[in-house]
């Protein structure tokens, strides 16, 4: 009896001693999980001077869109700066626009649309004689094949027009999710995002996402906003990705969303040093377009400068 009594005691206390090595296991992995997040709120403060503390998905929507809201003021006129008559027009034209800029492109199109105005004719073309046009453009060569290859494909696979599909643009050689989204939202109105350099870099220095593969930053960034704005958000982006928040060098100190961003403190911060670095290329206002809209146009039927421009 008394072996049994002595033994009873050991049988209750065992199971408090689990309870408490359960506790003191679960403490550790609740350190360990913490630990990661200071170190990262602490390496944002480096190059931030208002880093997002520990920012919930709710807060961050709320600053996206407030980002973009914002940028709209600033850039009401945001468009495509290339210049395109129809859709045929602005596919090819965003094809040549890849390692160089629209301004470029805007100057070398008019040659080519004169000389091949249909999908047909350019399809038909001599690749000498269009390496030749689009020499100024860089890359020519794959160019070429690239327009000539697109155009062969629209006129035999879908009558000489322009499909309005994402699924069937992207199988059109030279083209890929991005030029095909610059299509849908400009020429057929219908929404996409264009994830290019301007647009992966600054996401990602708002911290509105960490991915660096375009398609997972076009889902991460399209999850933040109704469907419907994802076209004008893509020109606020990359307008503001050209003019203000360079990939160098940004303007921080004339940045119009400054208090928003996490990553104000990289660039220069003197608002007079930064107004200096602010870029507007030459050659058609607003933006680099040589044909702007009759919406663009002042009174005096004169392109209307930019905001900021001199």
């Amino acid at each position: 009896m008394k072996k049994a009594a002595a033994e009873k005691p050991a049988r209750k206390t065992a199971p408090a001693k689990k309870a408490v090595t359960k506790k003191t296991v679960q403490a550790k992995k609740a350190a360990k999980k913490a630990a990661p997040a200071k170190t990262a709120e602490k390496s944002a403060e480096k190059v931030a001077v208002k880093p997002p503390a520990q920012e919930s998905p709710a807060a961050l929507v709320r600053r996206a869109r407030r980002i973009n809201r914002e940028l709209a003021e600033v850039y009401p006129y945001a468009h495509p700066e290339l210049d395109f008559e129809n859709p045929f027009e602005l596919l090819v034209a965003t094809v040549l626009s890849a390692q160089t800029t629209d301004l470029r492109v805007n100057q070398t199109t008019p040659a080519l649309f004169a000389r091949y105005p249909t999908p047909e004719d350019l399809a038909a073309a001599n690749p000498e004689e269009v390496e030749e046009i689009l020499r100024p453009c860089g890359f020519f060569r794959a160019k070429t094949k690239s327009v000539i290859g697109l155009s062969k494909a629209l006129a035999e696979d879908f009558g000489g027009e322009v499909p309005g599909r994402l699924e069937d643009l992207v199988k059109l050689p030279g083209v890929g999710r991005k030029t095909a989204f610059v299509v849908l939202g400009n020429a057929f109105g219908r929404p996409g995002i264009t994830v290019d350099t301007h647009f992966q870099r600054l996401v990602r220095r708002w911290q509105w996402t960490d991915e660096t593969d375009p398609d997972k930053i076009e889902a991460a960034v399209g999850a933040l906003f109704p469907k419907t704005e994802w076209t004008d958000l893509s020109h606020h982006v990359v307008w503001h990705g050209r003019r203000i928040c360079h990939a160098r060098k940004p303007a921080c100190g004339a940045c119009p969303i400054a208090p928003l961003c996490p990553a104000y403190g990289e660039g220069e911060t003197d608002p007079e040093k930064a107004r200096k670095l602010l870029k507007y290329e030459k050659g058609g206002f607003p933006g680099q377009r040589l044909k702007p809209p009759q919406a663009y146009l002042d009174a005096g039927g004169k392109p209307a400068p930019p905001l900021g421009a001199a």
